[in-house]
C-alpha cells in the first residue's frame, strides 16, 4: 500500500498524465495528414479538414457544459467516463476505413476529452493540501507546452510505423490511467443542487461553428455565392442569435453573461480566437509543405516540426524569470508579433527546393518564442480579473475560444490553398492572413491591458 507521499505522486501522475494524453494527440494527428489522405485515397484536403475541426467543434462547445455537468453529479465518475470514452474512441479512429469514419470518432474523441479536462485540475487540486497546489497547477498546466514539444516527433515515428498507431498509442494509455483513476483518485463532493449545465447551449455552439467551417471550406469547391455555402453563412448568424437567447434564458448558460461584463476577459477571448487562426494556419501549412512539396516523410517532418515547439515551455519559463511582472496583455502582443513575424519570414525566404535550414529553421523558432509568449498570458489574463466563483467556467470558456480559433484557422488554410501540392503563392497567402490575424490578437491583448486593474504576478503555464 502507497504512503501519503507516493499516493500523491500517483494522483498527479495519473490526472497530469490524461492532460499530456489529449494534448499530444493534436500534433500526432497533424502529423498523420499526408499518410491518411493516401491510404483513404483521397487528396481533398477539404475533407481530411474535418479531422482536425470536428475534433475542436465538438470539444470547443462542450468544455464549459460538460465540466459543469461534472461538478454536478461527480468529478471523479465524469474524468474516468470522460477518459474511457476518449481511449475507445482512440481505438476506433485507428480502424476506420474512410475519412467520414475517421471525423466521427474524431467527435465522439472530443466528447471524451472535453468531459476529462476540465476535472482533472479539479480533481488534482482537491487531492493536494494547499501548498503543493500551485506547483501541481503549474505542471498541469505545463503539459500542454510538453506536448507541443513532444508531440510532432512522437506523431512522425508512429505515423513511420501506420497512420492508426497515431490513434491506437492512447489505447494502453487509456486503459492504466483508467485503472489507475479508479484505485488512487479519490471523488470530491459535487454540488448537486447546482442548475443543469446547458447542453442545448453547446450544441448550439457546435452547430454554428460548424456551419461557419462548412461555408469557409467548400466556399471554392461549391462556389463563394451558391447557395449550400450562403445557407450555410446565413444559419450560422441565426444559431449565434439562438445561441444569444439560450445565453439570456439559462439558469447555468455556457457563458455566464456576468463574464461579458468584465472587458479584459472579453478582449483576451478576441485575442485567443484570432492568436489561434494563425496558430492552426501555421502548424497544419508548415506540414502540408514540408510533406507534400518537399517529399519528407512522416519521421523527418516530425522532427522538423518539433524544434519550434520546442521552444515554448522555454521561452514560458524563461519569460516569467526574467519579467515576472509583466503585464499579460503586452506578453500577447510581443508573442503575437512574434508569430505573425515569423510567417511574413517564413514566406520571404519560401522556397520549393528542400532547404530546411536555410528557409524553414528561424522563422519557425520565431514562432516558437511567439508562442511562448502567448499562449500562458491569454489564460493568465483572462482570468486575473474574473471573481473566484467564475475563475473556472472563465478558463474553460478561454480554450473554447482557442479550439475556435485553430477551427477557423484551419478552414481559411483549406479555403486558400485548396487541393493537391500546395503551391508557393497560395502558401504564402495563407502565411500573410497568418500574420493579420497575429497582429489583430496583438492590439486585442493591449485593449486588455488598457482596460484591466493591476494584477498578482502572471504564472507561466506553456
Amino acid at each position: 500500500m502507497p504512503d501519503k507521499s507516493q499516493m500523491r505522486r500517483l494522483i498527479t501522475l495519473t490526472l497530469i498524465g490524461a492532460s499530456f494524453m489529449t494534448g499530444i494527440d493534436l500534433f500526432i494527428v497533424n502529423v498523420a495528414f499526408d499518410q491518411i489522405g493516401r491510404d483513404f485515397s483521397t487528396g481533398s484536403l477539404s475533407s481530411l479538414s474535418w479531422i482536425l475541426n470536428a475534433y475542436a467543434v465538438v470539444f470547443a462547445a462542450l468544455l464549459v457544459p460538460m465540466g459543469r455537468l461534472t461538478d454536478r453529479y461527480g468529478r471523479k465518475s465524469g474524468f474516468v467516463a470522460g477518459l474511457a470514452v476518449f481511449t475507445l474512441a482512440s481505438l476506433m479512429c485507428g480502424f476506420s476505413t474512410n475519412v467520414w469514419e475517421l471525423v466521427a470518432f474524431r467527435g465522439f474523441q472530443a466528447i471524451g476529452a472535453a468531459a476529462m479536462t476540465p476535472t482533472s485540475l479539479g480533481l488534482l487540486l482537491a487531492a493536494l493540501p494547499p501548498e503543493r497546489r500551485a506547483p501541481a497547477a503549474r505542471m498541469w498546466a505545463l503539459t500542454s507546452a510538453l506536448a507541443a514539444a513532444l508531440g510532432p516527433a512522437v506523431g512522425g515515428f508512429l505515423v513511420g510505423v501506420s497512420w492508426e498507431w497515431a490513434f491506437w498509442i492512447n489505447v494502453p494509455i487509456g486503459i492504466v490511467l483508467v485503472v489507475a483513476a479508479l484505485r488512487w483518485v479519490p471523488d470530491v463532493r459535487h454540488n448537486q443542487d447546482a442548475p443543469r449545465p446547458d447542453i442545448v447551449g453547446g450544441v448550439i455552439v457546435a452547430l454554428a461553428i460548424g456551419a461557419l467551417v462548412l461555408g469557409i471550406v467548400e466556399g471554392n469547391d461549391w462556389g463563394w455565392s451558391s447557395g449550400r455555402v450562403v445557407g450555410s453563412f446565413i444559419a450560422t448568424v441565426v444559431l449565434v442569435g439562438l445561441f444569444a437567447w439560450q445565453t439570456t434564458h439559462h439558469a447555468a448558460p455556457v457563458i455566464d453573461p456576468a463574464l461579458l461584463r468584465v472587458r479584459a476577459f472579453v478582449w483576451a477571448d478576441v485575442a485567443a480566437i484570432v492568436f489561434n487562426i494563425g496558430f492552426g494556419i501555421g502548424l497544419l501549412s508548415r506540414i502540408l509543405w514540408m510533406q507534400e512539396q518537399w517529399g519528407y516523410g512522416a519521421i523527418r517532418t516530425g522532427l522538423a516540426v518539433a524544434l519550434g515547439p520546442l521552444c515554448v515551455p522555454i521561452t514560458s519559463i524563461a519569460v516569467h524569470r526574467v519579467f515576472p511582472r509583466a503585464r499579460p496583455g503586452a506578453m500577447i502582443a510581443a508573442g503575437s508579433l512574434c508569430f505573425g513575424l515569423s510567417g511574413v519570414w517564413g514566406g520571404a525566404l519560401l522556397s520549393t527546393t528542400p532547404s530546411y535550414w536555410s528557409t524553414f529553421f528561424l522563422p519557425w523558432v520565431l514562432g516558437g518564442v511567439g508562442v511562448g509568449l502567448a499562449m500562458p498570458n491569454l489564460v493568465s489574463g483572462a482570468t486575473s480579473d474574473l471573481p473566484a466563483e467564475h475563475a473556472s467556467t472563465g478558463s474553460g470558456v478561454i480554450s473554447m475560444a482557442r479550439q475556435i480559433g485553430m477551427a477557423l484557422g484551419i478552414s481559411l488554410l483549406v479555403s486558400i490553398v485548396g487541393s493537391g501540392v500546395p503551391s508557393p503563392d497560395h502558401t504564402r497567402a495563407a502565411w500573410y492572413v497568418l500574420a493579420g490575424s497575429c497582429l489583430l490578437a496583438a492590439l486585442a491583448g493591449l485593449a486588455m491591458d488598457a482596460v484591466r486593474r493591476p494584477v498578482p504576478e502572471v504564472v507561466p503555464i506553456g
